[in-house]
């Protein structure tokens, strides 16, 4: 019934110094720089009006902390959900994806063509990962019918929300964005999701410097 359906309004959290780096942060903490804070506080003001019933975000705090400033506008308390984390990547954590392919060629290549039944050692499979991020979204979707909630989280959990609302394989190379403080938005009708729009960072657009886009994937993007 269109009363029950749930709309997601889903944030990437703003950006950090090793987003600039290019380097992979995983379940590594790190904060954001200035401009991500920045990007909070204009995301926050561009969804001032959404009526939200529930804001939900990864306990990380570069997720935290954009999910705060959100939180703060719209007068809702804030919930932490570790199933919303970015994907674990093990070993990689703290490399760039060129330290990556110097030091384990062949580990590279499977992460590149993003090979489902490939994970770093210590981390993920990108297929555990993808069935983490769904059950979550899910879970929480089903938890609000007929109102409208904003999750915050990372580049790899946003791309696996995108191939279920699109019915797309995870070994598919990735053509579309996916931007710090960028809005995003989804419905769930009880059964599964839909795309309604996506990449909106025209709340940004005063800034002269684009957005990154997400480089934690391990494969080169079109939208990069």
């Amino acid at each position: 019934m269109p009363d029950q359906v749930t709309r997601l309004l889903v944030i990437r959290h703003g950006e950090t110094p090793w987003n600039t780096e290019a380097r992979i942060q995983g379940h590594i903490d790190i904060p954001l720089n200035e401009k991500g804070r920045w990007q909070a506080e204009r995301v926050a003001q561009a969804l001032a009006d959404e009526a939200l019933h529930a804001i939900y975000s990864s306990d990380l705090q570069r997720a935290r902390h954009t999910a705060e400033a959100i939180a703060e506008v719209v007068g809702l308390p804030l919930s932490l959900d570790q199933s919303l984390r970015e994907r674990h990547f093990g070993r990689f954590e703290g490399m760039t994806q060129e330290e990556v392919a110097a030091q384990w060629p062949e580990e590279a290549r499977r992460w590149r063509e993003r090979d489902p039944a490939y994970g770093p050692e210590g981390g993920e499979t990108l297929e555990a990962f993808y069935e983490r991020c769904i059950e979550a979204i899910t879970r929480l979707a089903r938890q609000h019918p007929g109102q409208n909630i904003a999750l915050v989280a990372h580049g790899g959990v946003l791309d696996c929300f995108y191939r279920a609302a699109n019915g797309l394989e995870l070994d598919l190379p990735r053509s579309w964005k996916i931007t710090n403080a960028s809005v995003n938005r989804l419905i769930f009708n009880g059964e599964g999701f839909s795309l309604v729009g996506w990449a909106d960072n025209r709340h940004l657009e005063e800034d002269e410097a684009a957005s990154l886009d997400e480089r934690s994937d391990g494969a080169v993007s079109a939208a990069r």
